[in-house]
């Protein structure tokens, strides 16, 4: 294939095919073909002349096989060089010289390779392989490692090509190997000229006195030109840059293993060509090593009053974690150098558990960072890669604390119950290593491969829920609940925080807008049902966009108070309604409390009997758990029949079908098992339930009440609903202690350990008088002798 395209002579620089190489030009015939071929396709002829001396070379002084390369990219470096980055791509011969200005054009052809394959040609070279590893050895070349493997995965052809373009040889024996086209041919010469190379540093340092591998690595032969006249001021800057890197290096102060790693490497830059892809590598790790806060902390407030002070002016109640707060900087003043805290929230969305983060901070006088880990499936997000891939970075960890700056910030872990695994490994185990006081003061991140000190960080975890982290991973924190607000929290954080918040980002002032309690009341009550305070910002954010644009029609005087009668024209009709707790009671429906990631809910039970053949349904979404609860309970109900004086015989022509609505919405946990068990007897004995009464707790088959969890939210749901008494397990009621003491108050709750006692509160009416346990017993014998009928029917009776 011939090729009209633009010719640089190369002063003693040979390019192969399938080699990145980069060089600088001056001449300007040589600047013009660059620019010539970058506006085309971005080939361009390369071809050395044979003196390097002649500035205007003609057509006698270039050799005349050469390679067609591709531009990968020009760099202007002043007003009279550019600096060039080439991929050699196949060989090629000029056939015709077109012109020599402004640019040498020329025809070529590209030439075809005698290609050959077999085990001549792969036993020579393995042995070319194992010569040139140990030529790069013996010559101190930094990059034999990384050189080597690229060179394993590539055919005869192009492994030729490259350790040859890697050999300090004259240039008349680079242009014969560039001209040999038979690869094995070019195989064999360079077989033998690699064994006399060798042969030759052997002897030049057993003259020399000296051991193999010793001494820095020499890329050119004495007297060899690479760069053109008046380009040697260039090197200067290199060398000027390293130094400038050492420099920093002493000024980070980092530990002497990180130091001996930074100085190794830059005595690896040192050798190798400025623009070669290893280089790029190289620099990115040492200004990774230089920018890390080895030793740069922040100076913390210790003053108590101050940061307790700083910690309720950005949060209302959240008494524990402010405690918790001030404990750690009390422990500060006492002791130098703390251990690190791993301080973990756990709570429903819009608790505020992300916000407290930068608010200890401001309390601390620390830095803050914050890493979302929502959604985060590779371990190299946590540890980095190694250096050995493309694009490698540091992990994330590695990543904030270089933004902060210190190594001492406070770093928010956000929705680490969101994180999941895959192939490429486990996030949360990576973290155990993170967050451990124990082993995070020498942390292994795999791009720096050095240890960094994490102990002094002070790190913050949150979640919704503990279900999805792995045990070990809890362990490592110091768990603390934040619950659901109460309505009564809910309408101060709305007047002290969210009012007066979007009141200035709305350019509002207070004569223009003001709002009742028993609005805020409203809003909260009956268009928001949430354990937080998000939704209740955006219905107040609402109002405020309304009033701006009254204010904007009427003129900036324009004043309104918004009254709960008012909120309709506002926000709409009220979203949630609601439940009915002055129906009358109802047989068969009970109302339970329960536990989800966005706080407390009520959920209603509905049983119904038809007739069938003993058989028991369940519906409304539930989980295993709450299925299995379910069967406890019925199970129990069987079991008190004959204690209740039911008849057995029509309970055997009887399905009973329970109902939990909102059939849409998933339903899980034990702790339905009383309200469960409660419902089916009411149906049975035709007794109502209270509908006042919401209740919770786990059931056994022998009818003991177990504790449950998520007592705080249940009850603030059933506080929400209008609910004034409920009934709990007694072993929760140590629970209680960090219960808001003005709903307890308002509240009455009914401590039980035996399902009995549930029924004698719940049940409207008292229970039908109950049989012995021996009487009970007789009358269950009786009916199991019945169903098997008799035993010999052969016999008279």
């Amino acid at each position: 294939m011939i090729k009209n395209i633009p010719l640089i002579p190369l002063r003693d620089l040979v390019v192969f095919p399938s080699t990145l190489v980069p060089f600088i030009i001056g001449r300007t015939t040589s600047i013009k073909a660059i620019e010539k071929a970058t506006s085309k396709d971005k080939l361009i002829f390369l071809s050395a002349q044979m003196d390097p001396a002649l500035d205007n070379p003609g057509e006698k002084d270039i050799f005349s096989v050469g390679v067609i390369a591709k531009i990968i990219r020009s760099i202007k470096m002043d007003d009279k060089n550019i600096k060039v980055i080439v991929e050699g791509k196949e060989r090629a011969r000029i056939i015709e010289f077109i012109s020599a200005y402004p640019t040498y054009d020329v025809l070529v052809k590209e030439m075809k390779e005698i290609r050959n394959s077999g085990e001549v040609v792969n036993e020579l070279l393995k042995r070319i392989l194992s010569l040139f590893e140990d030529y790069l050895k013996l010559s101190q070349n930094a990059n034999f490692e990384s050189i080597i493997p690229a060179l394993r995965d590539n055919s005869p052809e192009r492994i030729a090509d490259m350790v040859s373009s890697h050999l300090y040889l004259p240039l008349e024996e680079k242009q014969n190997l560039l001209e040999t086209i038979n690869s094995l041919e070019r195989l064999r010469r360079l077989n033998f000229i690699l064994e006399n190379e060798i042969l030759k540093i052997h002897t030049k340092l057993k003259n020399e006195g000296k051991k193999p591998g010793r001494g820095k690595p020499s890329f050119t032969k004495p007297g060899q030109k690479i760069f053109p006249p008046g380009i040697s001021a260039k090197k200067d800057e290199q060398a000027n840059e390293l130094e400038e890197m050492r420099r920093k290096v002493v000024e980070s102060k980092m530990p002497s293993d990180a130091n001996d790693k930074a100085n190794k490497e830059i005595d690896r830059l040192e050798t190798m060509p400025p623009m070669s892809a290893e280089a790029t590598v190289s620099r990115n790790f040492l200004d990774w090593l230089i920018s890390m806060p080895w030793s740069k902390k922040s100076r913390e407030k210790r003053n108590l009053n101050e940061a307790e002070r700083i910690l309720n002016e950005d949060h209302y109640g959240l008494e524990k974690v402010k405690e918790r707060i001030l404990e750690y900087l009390s422990i500060r003043q006492l002791v130098k150098n703390p251990r690190g805290i791993v301080i973990g929230f756990l709570g429903p969305p819009g608790v505020g558990k992300s916000s407290l983060g930068k608010s200890i901070a401001r309390a601390t006088g620390r830095k803050f960072v914050r890493l979302s880990l929502g959604g985060v499936r590779d371990e190299a997000e946590i540890r980095g890669h190694r250096r050995t891939y493309i694009g490698a970075y540091p992990g994330r960890i590695i990543q904030m604390l270089k933004k902060a700056g210190t190594k001492n910030p406070v770093f928010l872990l956000d929705e680490v119950d969101k994180m999941s695994m895959d192939f490429r490994g486990d996030p949360a185990s990576a973290l155990m290593e993170v967050l451990d006081p124990e082993q995070n003061n020498t942390f292994l991140d795999h791009f720096l491969d050095t240890e960094f000190d994490l102990s002094q960080v002070m790190f913050i975890v949150t979640a919704n829920m503990l279900d999805p982290i792995p045990r070990p991973l809890i362990d490592r924190m110091e768990i603390i609940n934040l619950p659901g607000y109460t309505d009564e929290e809910k309408l101060q954080i709305a007047k002290q925080f969210l009012i007066p918040k979007q009141m200035k980002e709305h350019g509002l002032k207070q004569e223009n807008f003001k709002i009742s309690d028993t609005a805020l009341r409203k809003i909260i009550r009956e268009f928001t049902r949430e354990a937080g305070v998000r939704n209740l910002e955006r219905e107040i954010t609402a109002v405020c966009r309304k009033m701006v644009k009254k204010v904007v029609l009427k003129g900036k005087d324009y004043s309104e108070s918004i009254t709960p009668k008012k909120l309709e024209t506002y926000l709409g009709i009220p979203r949630f309604r609601r439940t009915a707790i002055n129906r009358e009671d109802e047989i068969g429906g009970a109302v339970g409390m329960a536990w989800t990631e966005f706080g407390g809910e009520l959920l209603t039970f509905e049983v119904t009997k038809c007739y069938g053949k003993g058989n028991f349904t369940l519906t409304g979404q539930l989980g295993e758990i709450m299925q299995e609860s379910a069967q406890a309970a019925f199970s129990y109900v069987k079991g008190k029949l004959c204690e209740l004086q039911l008849d057995l015989e029509e309970h055997k022509n009887i399905d009973i079908h329970i109902h939990v609505p909102e059939g849409a919405t998933p339903k899980e946990g034990p702790s339905a098992g009383i309200t469960i068990a409660t419902s089916i007897l009411s149906l049975l004995l035709n007794i109502p339930v209270n509908r006042k009464i919401a209740m919770s707790g786990e059931i056994t088959l022998k009818g003991k009440i177990l504790p449950i969890g998520g007592i705080k939210e249940k009850l603030l749901a059933a506080h929400r609903e209008g609910f004034m008494e409920a009934i709990l397990p007694s072993d929760n009621r140590p629970d209680l202690k960090d219960f808001p003491k003005n709903i307890l108050e308002e509240m009455t709750i009914h401590f039980v350990d035996h399902m009995d006692e549930v029924l004698r509160i719940a049940l409207t009416k008292p229970l039908p008088d109950v049989l012995s346990k021996e009487d009970a017993e007789t009358c269950m014998g009786k009916t199991e002798r019945a169903e098997k009928g008799p035993q010999n029917p052969s016999l008279p009776q």
